[in-house]
């Protein structure tokens, strides 16, 4: 893992969106090996209840910008330590279907234990990067999505969970920068827009 890359990326940015959120892709050391961070988000939840995600969410108007909101999500979200955080760069910005601009937020994490906040996360999940990586744990589709047109969705399976959505388009450029990971160049389906998504 090169995080250099990451450092040096010039993330594309979205500003033209009704609402901001970021988000930590937390890297940690664990059992020896680097992991990512998820939450599994609580099925109660009005939007994307149930699916992973990197700890973040909307901004607030007290947060001075939006590695505040991060940061603050991520000590709600998990209880994190985020004066240990080192924030080493930026990927870029995706839209979401609910009308967010997202700015994922990279950085150094140190392992601790975590604490889910029991109303919005029901479970935290330290992630293999080695597992993230193995292409026997991925697969991706092509529909024409009604927000964005034709796009490729990623699918990360490890340990019982499912990254995919906006999260998987975040992870799929975070291994590309960090890890030199490729993506296969043929997906593995082509499905209908109103296709079932495989989760």
């Amino acid at each position: 893992m090169d995080l250099s890359r990451v450092a040096a990326h010039e993330p594309v940015a979205v500003t033209d969106e009704q609402r901001e959120a970021a988000v930590l892709v937390p890297v940690i050391e664990h059992a020896g090996d680097p992991h990512l961070l998820f939450i599994k988000r609580a099925d109660h939840l009005g939007e994307h209840a149930g699916q992973m995600s990197f700890p973040g969410g909307g901004r607030e108007p007290s947060d001075d910008d939006l590695l505040q909101t991060a940061l603050r999500e991520c000590r709600e979200e998990v209880g994190m330590h985020t004066d240990a955080v080192d924030v080493v760069g930026r990927i870029d910005d995706i839209r979401t279907v609910t009308r967010y601009s997202v700015r994922p937020f990279v950085a150094r994490v140190p392992d601790q234990e975590w604490i889910p906040d029991g109303r919005e996360v029901a479970e935290i999940a330290l992630l293999s990067l080695t597992d993230l990586m193995d292409l026997d744990n991925y697969e991706s589709e092509r529909r024409d999505h009604p927000h964005y047109g034709d796009i490729r969705i990623h699918f990360f399976r490890v340990d019982g969970f499912t990254v995919w959505g906006a999260t998987g388009r975040m992870l799929a450029q975070f291994l590309e920068l960090a890890t030199g990971w490729e993506m296969p160049a043929q997906v593995d389906r082509v499905v209908d827009p109103d296709a079932d998504f495989p989760v």
